[in-house]
């Protein structure tokens, strides 16, 4: 194996009544993973849940308390956003970060839209395309190129001047990833020049098995691939050891993992997702699993996918564990 990067996901949660305090634990959390020696830190976007409903206000200030690590968004669902603005909040971000934003993108109509109604449309849903060139409408805005013909102008208090989206960041436009779980995703992510997060969870749309599906939908992804750079594949997996936990931490964790051991055994709902178990267990137990993992041999850059509702504390023990025991056996080195 040769792992290169390393990274991990964090959930965000907080409980509700204290959401500045679980913020803020997360923030710390960041600075913490690249204080390891951490690549990236990704966060969830969520809404209606108690955790990060607004991935680039949130990385905006995680981009202030970090000076290396990569911060990034997995991933933000674009039928809840506008791609001009959003564009402009990226695109701030990124120049607030130095260029260290990466982008995780998904298509499709909002899960939740039928619920928000008036709240989150202008309008009748059926004439909104949430397709894939929502995502398109991102890249093109994030290319910041100016609008009309050169006649076009905009007066503003600092003088006339040509109209395009402000700030410019510079190579963003190419650090933008498509969360991919089908066959059709990992295509159109690959002949779209999107690089592609894939995680512990997939559609069975041609087996049973979990890593065959993704074996599937990674070659696709590359035999597809049509970018201006090289394609780069991360790949996520619930990640969790037990070397300095303490003895409740470890039956927490145990107990974590057994809760979610069902639903490995089959295809789950219409969809057939299929789900990867949980690597629960000491360090050697975990690099033996992940030896068996036939996908891993297949990329460079590894994510952990930390659990939900989890204690600071506990987040700190897995990625110090990790770092510690697990990365350097993976070809991991750090960074200068």
């Amino acid at each position: 194996m040769a792992i290169e990067e390393i990274s991990f996901l964090i959930p965000g949660n907080f409980a509700a009544e204290q959401p500045q305090q679980g913020l803020e634990d997360t923030l710390q959390l960041i600075r913490h993973g690249e204080e390891l020696g951490y690549d990236i830190a990704w966060v969830r976007q969520r809404h209606l849940e108690r955790g990060i409903s607004s991935a680039a206000t949130f990385l905006a200030a995680a981009s202030q308390r970090t000076r290396r690590i990569g911060l990034g968004s997995a991933v933000i669902q674009m039928g809840y956003e506008n791609p001009f603005r959003l564009a402009e909040d990226l695109a701030t971000v990124d120049v607030l970060a130095g260029g260290r934003l990466q982008v995780g993108l998904s298509s499709g109509a909002p899960p939740f839209g039928e619920l928000l109604g008036s709240r989150l449309f202008d309008g009748d849903p059926a004439g909104i395309d949430f397709s894939h060139n929502r995502v398109l409408r991102l890249r093109d805005n994030l290319r910041a190129e100016p609008l009309g013909d050169e006649d076009s102008l905009i007066d503003s208090p600092a003088g006339r001047q040509r109209p395009q989206l402000h700030p410019y960041a510079p190579g963003l436009a190419q650090r933008l990833w498509y969360g991919g779980g089908s066959l059709r995703s990992a295509e159109w992510a690959g002949s779209n020049g999107f690089h592609l997060l894939i995680g512990n969870l997939t559609r069975g749309e041609h087996s049973d098995d979990f890593f065959t599906a993704q074996q599937q939908q990674l070659q696709r992804f590359h035999t597809s691939w049509q970018g201006d750079t090289l394609p780069r594949v991360a790949l996520g997996r619930v990640i969790v050891p037990l070397d300095s936990a303490d003895a409740a931490s470890r039956r927490h964790y145990l107990d974590y993992a057994a809760g979610r051991h069902a639903r490995t055994l089959a295809p789950q709902g219409e969809r057939r997702t299929l789900y990867a178990r949980d690597l629960v267990g000491s360090s050697e137990q975990i690099l033996a699993w992940l030896a068996a993992d036939p996908i891993l041999p297949q990329v460079s850059s590894l994510r952990l996918e930390l659990p939900y509702d989890f204690s600071p504390e506990a987040y700190r023990q897995i990625l110090s564990d990790f770092v510690q025991h697990i990365a350097p056996a993976l070809g991991w080195r750090p960074r200068g």
